[in-house]
Order: C-alpha cells, then structure tokens, then sequence
C-alpha cells in the first residue's frame, strides 16, 4: 500500500515506520508542525526541533521520504483556542483527543486526500474490519492503550488509520528500536499535552488567561479558607495545589461568575456517589449502540489510563445519555470526555455535560 505516516520523532512511531517498510509499503513521513511559535516562544526553546531532528535521521537512515508541513494555524483554530475558551468556562478540556480528531485525522487527512492508502501513526490501538465497518479495538498492552484518545474519529477517518504497533507490548517496541538501532532507541516518551510539550499547563494558562484572587470555601460550612489565582487553574476532585493545611481536601465545585472554588473533606463519604453524569456532544465511530430506548451496559473511561467503570446508559435524546457508574468517580467534571466501549471494542464518547447531584 502507499502509506502516509506521521513521525514525532519518538520511538513509538518510528519502530512503526520500520515495521511497515519491512513488509514493503510504498512510505512517506510527514512531520506535523505544530508548535506555536509566536505564542509560546517566550516559556523556551521550541522542542520540535530536536522532534524534527530525530524524524530526519530515522527518514535518512531508512530512505524514505520526509515532508514537513505547517499545521500550525489549523492547531491554533481547532485546538488551542478550544483549549482556552472550555478552561474560562470553567470546564476541563481534553485537547489530545481534538487534536487526533480535527488535525491527525481532520487537516491532514484532508491536505493529503485519497493519494494515500492509509494513514500510520504510532498510536497504542488497533482496528478490526467486519461486515464493511472499521472498530476501533483496544491495543494488547492496556497500560498504553490510546483508544480513549482516538474516540471521536469518525468512520471514514477511522477506516484510513493504520496502528503498525497496536499489536505490541512497549517493551517489545523498546526491543524492535534495539534491533533497527534506531538514534532515539533510549528516548524517553512525552507526557502532557500535545502542543505544550515539556511546558505546563498552568504556564499556559497564565499566559492567556493571567491570574485573579478568588476565595477558596469549604463547601460544607460556607467558610472562607484561602485564596487562589484564578478558577482555571483548580479542576473537580483536585487535591494538589491548594495550599491548605487539615486536609486532604478537595476541590468540589466552581462558581465561575465569582471565581470561587468549593472544597471539601467529605469527598469520599458514601452519601456522595458522584456516579451519575449527562454526555452530550454524541461520536459514534460505528453507529450508535442498538435498542436506544432501553438502558445499555457499557464500560466508560473517564481519563487515559487503564481504570474502566462498569456503567449503564440511557438516551434521554438523540445527542445526550444519561450515564450511572457502579463506582464512585472522584473526577467527573464538565467538559471532561467519557468514552463507551463493549468488551475490546470503542465505541466511541461525548462530553461530560454536568453532574447528577
């Protein structure tokens, strides 16, 4: 096939760029640049650098070509500005998952259109096709399964997406960089968001949206136990940061008119379940889950990682379900992603749109 892959200049998506020129597809590498220059110059050196770097070398090394393209208004209108406009609203963005959705797999899929097969990128997944459909299956190392990330692909995106290392476990990838001795064999792999790279995300805020004191207040009692800089930077069930002492405590509840943020010692007790929450803003990468007048058993996934709660939902309507968790979630806030998913299988998610008190 004739295969665009996206290399980062990490291990993950150059083993996979390895792995598909040794069963012989026709590459091409196209580097995202996505790194905003004029906006984020002043926290440092900018880290797509040595990414370009190392995506150079392994694209030299391999003979396969490299093209660079510009993505950085599109990152700018379709993520970034997202990003700030859900936290001033008080909400709890995820841009990782917009990013695959409306650039990986949106702007790029569309600047290449249909002279590609296919579409490789170093994502922890995999797929399966059956009766003319394209699902989305969990990768075989669950610690690094990147579903959660890949939830709002649409169906013909999906259907381009190409995982060469979804099959893998890490430490077999780590082994196959060993094997094709690959420059970034021992690079470590990037945490946080995706355009911040090794900057905070408290940094970031700082720079667009500043600092305003506001009370910090126990819930319970209405008391005024501190200040804060500003809502954005306090998220539903935190409980770093907050400079009190007596603790632990928790943020939960923001009033954002007033900027003020509710705390709270009494999370954990058993009258508060936080189980039950509205998604709206419905993707599903197949169709939606059949019989939507009854109540349907699902697994959801709150955040990226390996915990899954066991949960029923129900269609209050076409674009919104009601969502009740058998365990309590400590972390369940608006604009937060949940995602549904049947044994192996994604689903697909939406967005958290408030909590059922």
């Amino acid at each position: 096939m004739k295969i665009a892959i996206l290399l980062s200049g990490g291990v993950d998506s150059s083993v996979a760029l390895k792995l598909l020129q040794a069963e012989g597809h026709d590459l091409t590498a196209f580097y995202l640049k996505i790194w905003l220059e004029d906006e984020l110059s002043y926290l440092g050196d900018c880290p797509w650098e040595e990414d370009l770097a190392y995506a150079r070398q392994i694209c030299e090394e391999a003979a396969v070509p490299l093209e660079i393209i510009s993505m950085q208004k599109e990152y700018w209108d379709e993520v970034v500005s997202y990003t700030i406009t859900e936290v001033k609203e008080g909400r709890t963005p995820n841009p990782d998952i917009l990013c695959n959705q409306r650039v990986k797999f949106g702007a790029f899929y569309n600047h290449i259109n249909d002279s590609f097969d296919k579409i490789a990128t170093g994502h922890y997944a995999q797929t399966k096709e059956k009766d003319g459909q394209t699902y989305l299956k969990k990768a075989a190392d669950s610690f690094k399964d990147q579903t959660y990330f890949l939830s709002h692909l649409s169906q013909e995106q999906l259907s381009k997406a190409l995982f060469p290392i979804g099959s893998l476990q890490k430490s077999k990838v780590r082994e196959l960089a060993q094997k094709y001795n690959l420059p970034n064999q021992k690079r470590k792999d990037s945490q946080g968001i995706c355009f911040l790279g090794k900057i905070k995300f408290s940094e970031f805020l700082k720079h667009h949206l500043g600092e305003k004191t506001g009370d910090i207040i126990e819930y319970e009692t209405q008391e005024k136990l501190g200040e804060h800089l500003g809502f954005w930077y306090h998220t539903i069930g935190q409980r770093q940061g907050l400079g009190l002492s007596g603790g632990p405590w928790y943020v939960v509840k923001k009033d954002i008119p007033h900027n003020k943020v509710y705390v709270s010692r009494e999370y954990h007790t058993p009258e508060k379940n936080r189980n039950e929450f509205e998604v709206g803003k419905l993707n599903w990468i197949t169709k939606a889950p059949t019989n939507p007048e009854k109540n349907i058993n699902l697994q959801v996934k709150l955040r990226h990682g390996e915990t899954f709660h066991e949960g029923e939902v129900s269609f209050i309507k076409n674009d919104t379900v009601l969502v009740k968790i058998k365990e309590s979630d400590q972390g369940i806030a608006p604009g937060q992603f949940a995602v549904f998913y049947e044994k192996d299988i994604c689903l697909g998610g939406g967005t958290i749109l408030r909590e059922i008190d």
